[in-house]
């Protein structure tokens, strides 16, 4: 490869990234007229447009959306040759990272995070958004560094480590009418539910067991972020099934009592997931394991008779892949 070509690569991920040419510029910092210079070039050699007109904008060709992620991993590889073999200090860290977390490990992870964070690595910036249906590709584009959550079956280029164990149980509020100091099944089917469901679409796992059981419950309310849940089920009559540690986190602030489920509910794992892009980023490692030693100081993995196998425990090799799940 002459060092024409790596020119080239870098200027193509650019265009491939930000779909426009003055963006490309804004990137790279260089001039519009020789960004589409080097379109232009790149254009001829690949023999294709790569970029179109489109309205006002421009939008990526076939060739160029199939382009994109390994021109994106082929730069990512590339600037790791060149990196400096320095000792790493996270104190020194000047540095923005995106993660995609749900609010309930916000509640329950969020604050000794990030004091973790801020008092190893005052530079270091987090910039934290909800978790999506399409996290896998966020990661896979550069548009998430790290998710953290409860996945389906994710391409196999993503690994995937698993840091909590958790159950499920029941919350209802102190005073509640019907339900005294044990729930039965026949309670649980009768009486109105709240949903944590993102897509506002009730149903999941719970209502699987249910239905072998020739069951069904009602759920009253379906709302995407679980305090909100929380909060609806403290001034109602609802029930709410949710994460054992988030509910008794939160059971005597809000007037909430926690009992077992009736139904045999296993245990669920709770993993973070990154594109393999980021193994040998030292900075990106180290968020790993602050994030890992988080959840272990507070019981990590500690539940018993996880529902899947949990895999392996280096924050660089874990692949175990799960199902996301609805409570």
């Amino acid at each position: 490869m002459e060092s024409t070509d790596l020119g080239a690569l870098v200027t193509l991920d650019a265009l491939l990234q930000e779909s426009s040419v003055s963006g490309a510029a804004r990137r790279l910092g260089l001039s519009t007229p020789a960004v589409s210079h080097a379109l232009a070039r790149l254009r001829e050699r690949l023999g294709d447009d790569l970029l179109v007109r489109a309205g006002r904008g421009m939008v990526l060709t076939p060739r160029a959306e199939s382009l994109r992620p390994r021109v994106r991993d082929a730069v990512a590889a590339a600037a790791r040759v060149f990196e400096a073999p320095a000792t790493f200090d996270p104190r020194t860290l000047s540095r923005a990272f995106t993660l995609s977390m749900t609010d309930y490990v916000l509640a329950v992870f969020g604050a000794p995070f990030e004091q973790a964070v801020r008092d190893a690595a005052p530079g270091l910036d987090l910039r934290v958004i909800p978790n999506a249906l399409d996290d896998d590709a966020r990661l896979r584009d550069g548009v998430t560094d790290l998710a953290v959550g409860i996945y389906g079956p994710l391409p196999p280029e993503l690994k995937t480590l698993p840091i909590i164990s958790e159950r499920l149980v029941c919350v209802l509020r102190d005073d509640h009418p019907v339900v005294r100091r044990r729930l039965t099944l026949a309670q649980y089917t009768a009486l109105e539910h709240v949903q944590v469901a993102p897509r506002g679409r009730p149903g999941g796992y719970i209502d699987e067991l249910l239905a072998a059981r020739g069951l069904s419950r009602r759920v009253a309310r379906a709302v995407p972020y679980f305090q909100i849940a929380l909060e609806m089920t403290a001034r109602s009559d609802y029930i709410l099934t949710i994460s054992e540690r988030l509910a008794r986190r939160d059971a005597a602030r809000l007037g909430l009592r926690v009992l077992a489920p009736p139904l045999p509910l296993e245990p669920f794992a709770l993993s973070m997931v990154w594109h393999p892009r980021f193994d040998g980023d030292r900075a990106h490692r180290w968020l790993r394991e602050t994030l890992l030693a988080t959840t272990r100081a507070q019981g990590g993995l500690a539940h018993p008779e996880p529902r899947r196998r949990l895999g392996p425990t280096d924050p660089t090799t874990g692949r175990a892949r799960r199902r996301r799940r609805k409570a």
